[in-house]
């Protein structure tokens, strides 16, 4: 998962980032004028998903060229594939505006590598997946059958799915910036349960979610926050797409306690750990970040995973906006 860590760094090889420069865009005048939201079509399945993604808050009309910005890849997300292009393989190409925003924050890696990185990701997990169950079994019932809508940042290659999504009744957003892993994870919903119809897959970064404000019920992160550029932007996100009374879900393995071997371990390893596995942070304090982010409640437990080695302890839980 690109937003995700790695669990073995023998597993994956590092990349050189491509300083790209942010393109300019102009925005078409009629876009604006029009508010009349339209279904997007990935390919040959129709989505009904993308309606709340204009935001309320969008600007007025403009010639003007704009730059990099979440709020214009919003709008051009609305109005079908004349701004919005689809890949083949029904990813969702961003237009040129968040393209710039999805290379600052994750800047573009070689297709080899995010393909060799989706696949790694895909078969090199199941022990620790294994393990791991029973934590995210006990936070991932708060969310069946409820006939929600559910944001997963960092969706990778969909894990989570089968614990929330194996009803018709359910709605699933999964973003990711690595596009390679969108093939798994349409893979992991169908096995899941869950109608191509009622699943999304965007190329995009937690620090600008392409969703509108208060349009989900519940936000999915598991082995995300190590790996964001900035963690309190996306906790900013997460809140923001939340709707009042929502849920953020999560599973984030957090720093060792201080003074401790582990602890010194992760220290001496997380820039190789960061190289290696995508930007994951071994020694990040993932677990305060949640804690201070301004949700109204947090439950947050620790549990130390056997198959995970250096990468502990785990912080699991739920957030309620």
């Amino acid at each position: 998962m690109n937003l995700h860590c790695a669990s073995s760094l023998a597993a994956t090889v590092s990349s050189v980032p491509l300083s790209l420069k942010a393109p300019v865009c102009s925005i078409n005048e009629a876009t604006h004028k029009s508010r009349t939201l339209q279904k997007r079509v990935n390919s040959d399945a129709p989505n009904k998903l993308s309606t709340e993604f204009l935001s309320p808050d969008s600007p007025e009309p403009t010639t003007k060229p704009c730059f990099c910005g979440r709020r214009h890849f919003i709008e051009a997300a609305t109005v079908g594939t004349t701004l919005f292009p689809i890949r083949p393989s029904r990813a969702t190409d961003p237009p040129c505006d968040y393209t710039a925003l999805l290379n600052k924050f994750h800047p573009r890696r070689p297709d080899w590598y995010e393909e060799f990185y989706a696949s790694v990701m895909n078969s090199a997990t199941k022990a620790y997946e294994a393990e791991v169950a029973k934590y995210k079994s006990q936070i991932f019932s708060n969310l069946k059958g409820k006939g929600l809508r559910i944001l997963e940042i960092g969706i990778g290659t969909g894990p989570n799915l089968s614990y929330y999504a194996s009803g018709s009744d359910v709605e699933v957003v999964g973003i990711d910036p690595n596009v390679k892993m969108e093939k798994y994870a349409r893979s992991s919903a169908a096995s899941a349960g869950l109608p191509s119809s009622n699943f999304e897959f965007i190329q995009a970064v937690g620090e600008a979610i392409p969703l509108s404000d208060a349009s989900v019920d519940a936000v999915v992160g598991t082995l995300v926050l190590c790996s964001v550029e900035d963690v309190d932007m996306t906790l900013k996100e997460v809140r923001r797409v939340l709707r009042p009374g929502g849920l953020y879900v999560f599973v984030e393995h957090v720093a060792a306690k201080d003074g401790t071997f582990l602890k010194f371990i992760q220290r001496v390893l997380d820039p190789l750990q960061q190289t290696l596995a995508d930007g994951c942070h071994l020694s990040r304090e993932t677990g305060n970040y949640i804690s201070r982010a301004g949700f109204s409640s947090v439950e947050l437990n620790l549990a130390s995973l056997s198959s995970a080695a250096f990468i502990n302890p785990h912080a699991y839980g739920i957030a309620y906006k």
